[in-house]
């Protein structure tokens, strides 16, 4: 029996109907920006496995790093306790977040890093005798599956059957280089009208609604007058963080910081799971007080897991390295340079790029987990790249360690697949 055959008798996927789901495809093992099947087929992860191994899957430097960091320390409470690589990583972080950040929180994933993001600003304004119960979110925006980074989230296809149980949300549209008056008089309006206690958004590239990029100087505006109400300013940049805009974080493409960040993915690289969310001191100072519990009472069991630490601290050096940069701007030349040769394509409706996210858009119109959109996936598979295709839009965003033929043959596909479909 194969592997794939014995996964169908006991496992539930993600994001999948399994009343008519085509049986997984089986994983024996990954190396670089190469995944190979059970049958020993080689797949290009054009998507580095959701945004996370950005370094390569199976990198040698984190591998050392986590394999010594077993044989000194697996796990501990981190109530009470503290260990060298989580105050290490906090270390590193400080060097490269925006230059507000000063606290950091550990969680499990991109979904409880948001959620803790959502209760720290909630709780910021009860701290201070102030009952504030409205979030601002992005319209198409999306922050996770549990219930307050659902609530932020603004795609029905993932929320639909637990909309009557949400948080109260108010959305306004992104701000593009021609809107943003319009979406910052809509932002006063909503901020008039409601207890607004924080809005939360994801920087310059929403990622689940298609890749769809927003105008970091609008984006400026609009945090700049919640902050001037107290309203505190969630950067979702659990998709964006590390390197993938072409800044070490999408923050960093606008001259305001955010109050609170949220990040998971490529933090640790693939390797397990682990997310952080940071503040700045004025939002930690909040909860300082001698009624205890005004203080943050959320607590995940392997919160700071010295694993991850040590994972997340390797990446960071990889990140910041000279070699890792170089290859962050090649695979940005080599979109750009792809980009021109899809110009006036017929059933091209736009093509954009940011960092290392290309994103094409196609003139025909399907759903999101469709017919047209699997016969897209399966074209691609059959060509030996792993695309998952967001609608009609195609993305690429690739592990930094690509090479420019893998590259190439990813470009080749997509291509291809405009041909074919």
């Amino acid at each position: 029996m194969s592997l794939s055959e014995r996964d169908q008798k006991h496992i539930w996927h993600p994001l999948t109907q399994h009343f008519n789901a085509a049986a997984p495809l089986a994983i024996a093992r990954a190396k670089g920006a190469l995944l190979w099947d059970e049958n020993g087929k080689d797949y290009i992860d054009g998507i580095a496995s959701w945004y996370t191994a950005m370094y390569g899957h199976c990198n040698d430097h984190i591998i050392a790093a986590v394999s010594e960091q077993m044989r000194q320390l697996d796990l501990v409470v981190f109530t009470g306790f503290t260990h060298e690589p989580a105050v290490r990583l906090s270390e590193k972080l400080m060097e490269i977040l925006p230059a507000n950040q000063q606290k950091i929180f550990f969680n499990d994933n991109g979904s409880t890093a948001v959620e803790a993001g959502i209760k720290m600003a909630l709780q910021y304004h009860f701290n201070k005798g102030e009952k504030r119960d409205t979030l601002i979110a992005f319209e198409e925006g999306f922050h996770g599956d549990t219930f307050g980074a659902m609530s932020a989230s603004g795609l029905s296809v993932y929320n639909g059957p637990f909309e009557d149980f949400f948080l109260k949300v108010v959305r306004i549209p992104v701000p593009q280089e021609n809107t943003i008056d319009v979406v910052t008089s809509k932002l006063q309006q909503v901020i008039s009208e409601n207890e607004c206690a924080a809005f939360i958004y994801e920087p310059l590239a929403q990622g689940a609604a298609g890749m769809k990029f927003h105008s970091a100087k609008g984006l400026e505006n609009l945090i700049r007058l919640c902050q001037q109400n107290d309203i505190l300013c969630i950067a979702d940049e659990v998709m964006t963080g590390f390197g993938k805009t072409g800044k070490h974080f999408a923050s960093l493409h606008m001259d305001v910081d955010p109050d609170i960040i949220c990040l998971s993915k490529a933090l640790t690289a693939g390797m397990v799971p682990m997310s952080i969310t940071s503040c700045s001191q004025r939002v930690f100072d909040a909860f300082l007080d001698k009624e205890i519990a005004k203080g943050f009472f959320h607590a995940h069991t392997y919160s700071a897991n010295p694993l991850g630490c040590a994972t997340a601290i390797a990446g960071i050096d990889l990140l910041t390295s000279d070699a890792i940069q170089k290859d962050i701007r090649r695979i940005e030349a080599s979109h750009v340079e792809f980009m021109a040769q899809l110009e006036g394509h017929p059933k091209i409706k736009e093509a954009r790029s940011l960092g290392v996210i290309l994103a094409i858009d196609l003139v025909l119109e399907m759903d999101r987990y469709g017919s047209l959109r699997d016969d897209m996936y399966k074209y691609f598979m059959s060509q030996g790249v792993f695309l998952r295709p967001l609608g009609n839009t195609i993305y690429v965003l690739p592990p930094y360690v690509i090479t420019p033929s893998q590259l190439k043959k990813v470009y080749t596909a997509i291509l291809g697949m405009l041909e074919a479909i």
